[in-house]
């Protein structure tokens, strides 16, 4: 497959969000397998549910204009970015869909930007990715019974993790 090309998701369109939806709970059913845990909210989200979220997205859009896979996430207070999912639909796997996905928003959307995203500790495959791109494993953390999750962040350079990148107003 020649490399797919990123763009901006618009969910309000019904076409977009409906398979941005299949591809996320195809996706997350795979991670859950690999986790062996199947409590992963986006699994029971709705579709309504899913395009209420406030996040950012783009897709991998492959030359036959079929999605490929997407990437969400949010601004957080401090500035810092939270991704909040990189989903690839199970029919593109190991096809390096996740790592283009995660490269263009590091370099083109949110460069120098802190990053943070979590992951099931068991999910080799993104343990691999976030570690292949330069973000520090943090401390795994146990949400529910019988989850443990990796938490992931990539500081700037030259900037200290935690600290903002503007003044807090209170």
């Amino acid at each position: 497959m020649p490399s797919p090309h990123i763009r901006p998701l618009d969910l309000s369109d019904d076409a977009t969000a409906d398979a941005v939806h299949r591809i996320g709970r195809a996706a997350y059913s795979v991670e859950a397998e690999i986790i062996g845990f199947d409590g992963i909210p986006a699994l029971r989200e709705s579709l309504p549910e899913m395009r209420a979220q406030a996040l950012r997205w783009v897709g991998a859009v492959s030359e036959g204009g079929e999605l490929a896979g997407f990437l969400a996430w949010e601004e957080e207070p401090d500035g810092d970015i939270g991704i909040d999912r990189l989903c690839v639909d199970p029919a593109f796997f190991r096809r390096g869909v996740a790592s283009l996905l995660l490269r263009h928003a590091l370099a083109e959307l949110f460069p120098g930007r802190p990053v943070r995203v979590t992951t099931g500790a068991a999910n080799a495959p993104a343990v691999r990715l976030y570690e292949a791109l330069g973000f520090t494993r943090g401390a795994d953390f146990s949400p529910a019974p019988g989850l443990v999750m990796a938490s992931f962040s990539r500081p700037t350079a030259g900037r200290p993790p935690g600290r903002r990148t503007r003044p807090a107003t209170s």
